[in-house]
Parts: structure tokens; sequence; C-alpha cells
């Protein structure tokens, strides 16, 4: 039983083997606290987010990345795990994808985290280096290739040549901010107060960071800030590129630092190959176009780019030899 786990902030996708992707739902959890036990995961805590009564939490335990509540999440994954596997003798090797600069006291929390939840063994690898393995690329040769992870939490930038990562660099811009920038920003303008729900459908809809227009318009509800009565109002694509712009230039910067920084034969296989986007922000209108305008460097989302990592982790298990690093193996001893 080998569980590939992308633990994202804003989803959990699990993949199986030759299986592939079999579970992609939020990263969210609802929990009774009168009668303590878990209420619901995934899709079905989703729905429940602002709309609990006092006794129930709706919360999603991770936070740029990494836990935030230790319990919590360690519930949230065997509750997942059970749904993959049912209920098994064999405990599963599990390998987890991690931010490229997660501290080793987030390492140990999420090892231990995922212990707890049942696995027989655990690994650890880097978001970009999965991501890569799971866009298709071969990552064994001499031949530099970057890839942009943008995930809910965090933006992982990358250069990986011969199964190791030559140079990276993370920051805590992702979908979440994203959100958080168009709450702000409507908050602002129009003196309404939205959810971070709700944000995220507008971001979906008309998020256009390349070529935005005016005709296409969205009704998005939610209250008034002066007299606190339910109002809705129509947002367009250049007002979204604009609550977003600062978050879009964050990444651009970071991938501009990683570039800078990378040694020139890489640099010139990068030029040849491309920048590769993964994670739910690949999937921002004009975002490819916009980083190839800045750059030029040519630059394409990934097939399926939320499944990527996922899809890497469950393919890591053939890389056990040849990663040079970026893939950590935890000795069970440790953690009993």
């Amino acid at each position: 039983m080998d569980i590939g786990i992308d633990l994202g902030t804003a989803n959990i996708v699990i993949s199986m083997g030759n299986k592939g992707v079999v579970l992609n739902e939020p990263s969210v959890i609802a929990y009774n606290r009168k009668t303590e036990r878990v209420v619901a995961v995934g899709d079905e805590a989703y729905r429940m987010l602002g709309k609990t009564p006092p006794h129930i939490l709706a919360m999603c335990p991770l936070a740029d990345g990494v836990i935030s509540d230790d319990i919590m999440t360690q519930c949230m994954i065997r509750e997942f795990i059970l749904k993959v596997c049912g209920k098994q003798l064999t405990k599963p090797r599990i390998v987890i994808c991690v931010p490229s600069f997660i501290t080793e006291v987030e390492k140990k929390a999420i090892i231990e985290t995922a212990m707890k939840a049942g696995a027989r063994k655990v690994f650890l690898i880097e978001e970009p280096i999965a991501a890569l393995i799971g866009a298709g690329v071969d990552i064994s040769e001499a031949n530099g290739n970057i890839v942009v992870d943008i995930g809910g939490g965090t933006s992982d930038v990358a250069v990986v040549s011969l199964g190791g990562v030559v140079n990276c660099s993370s920051i805590k811009v992702g979908g979440n901010k994203i959100n958080q920038s168009i709450v702000k920003y409507i908050s602002a303008k129009y003196r309404m107060s939205i959810g971070e729900t709700t944000a995220e459908q507008v971001k979906i809809e008309l998020t256009n960071v390349f070529d935005p227009s005016p005709k296409r318009t969205s009704i998005i509800k939610g209250q008034n800030l002066l007299n606190g009565l339910p109002m809705q109002l129509k947002v367009n694509e250049i007002e979204i590129a604009e609550a977003v712009n600062e978050n879009i230039q964050a990444i651009i910067d970071a991938i501009h630092n990683v570039l800078d920084t990378t040694p020139p034969e890489l640099t010139g296989d990068i030029y040849d190959n491309g920048i590769l986007l993964t994670g739910g922000g690949a999937l921002l209108g004009g975002l490819s176009r916009l980083i190839t305008k800045q750059l030029s460097v040519k630059c394409e989302s990934a097939d399926e780019p939320l499944l990527c990592v996922a899809k890497g982790t469950g393919l890591a298990f053939n890389y056990l030899d040849t990663l040079l690093d970026g893939f950590q193996s935890v000795q069970m001893s440790k953690y009993r």
C-alpha cells in the first residue's frame, strides 16, 4: 500500500500507484465539540464553512503550506486515508510533499501527524520535484528545468537538474492570499463584505491578468458594511485584475530572482525548455502570457496542473534510488 499525498492548504489530493489520483477534496474538517467527533471532511465540510452553529467547528487546519492545528490535521488525514484504503490490515507507506523552505520543526509535525494517522513509513518530497515528476519531465538528466508551483498557501519556484534542486525560492503568496486581496478590494471600493468562498468563485470566473475586459462581469452578493443589510453588485475583469495585481507581481518577481541567481548553463536550458506552471494558480487567466511578456521566457501550464504534485508524489516511489535530494526517508524508530 503506497500512497502519495499532496497536503495542500486549499486541497488534499491523494494518488495510489498505478491507480493515479483517487481523491481530490478541500482541506477542511468539521468537528463537533460536544460529542468530540469528526462530523465531515473534504467537500461536505467545505459546504459548512461559515454556516455552522457554535458547537460545530468547520476549519482549514493548514495555513501557508504547513500545519496550524496538529490534532485536526491528524483527524483529517486519517479520515481521508480511510476513504481511499478502507479498513485494511496493512498500513500504507506514505509520501507527502512539502514546500521547499519548510523548517525541521514543521517537517517533524507533518511526519508525526502522518504516523499517528496510520502510516507504516513516511517519506517527504519537495513540491517542485513532485510537480515535475507529475508533469512527465525527466528530472534525472543534466538539463535545467524550472517549475513554478502556485498553491493555496505558498508559491514555490525551483530550478531542478540531475534529480536535485539547484536553486529555489518560496513565498507565502498563493490562492488564499489572492482571495483575501479580492475581499479587501471589494470592501474598500464598494463598502461590501464578502466571504472567501465568494472571493474564490470570483477569482475562478473573472481573473484575467493579461488582457482583462470590462465586458466580462459577474454578480456577487454580500453584506453592506454601512447598514448591515444584504446587497449585490456587478464586478468586471478589470477590477479583479487590479485587486490581484500585487500578488501576481510578487510571484513574477520570485521567478525573476531565481533566474537571476541560477548558473548560466542552466539558464540556457531554461530558455529552451521554458517555465512550467503547476498548482491551482496555473489556472489563473492570462498568467502564462503575462510571465512570458515580462520575463522574455516562454511559459506554459502543465496538463492538469491541480493534480501534478499529487501524481508526482504517487510516482515518487519509483525514484527512491535516483533522487539526490528533496526526498527524505524517515526512520520508524524515531516516531513510535
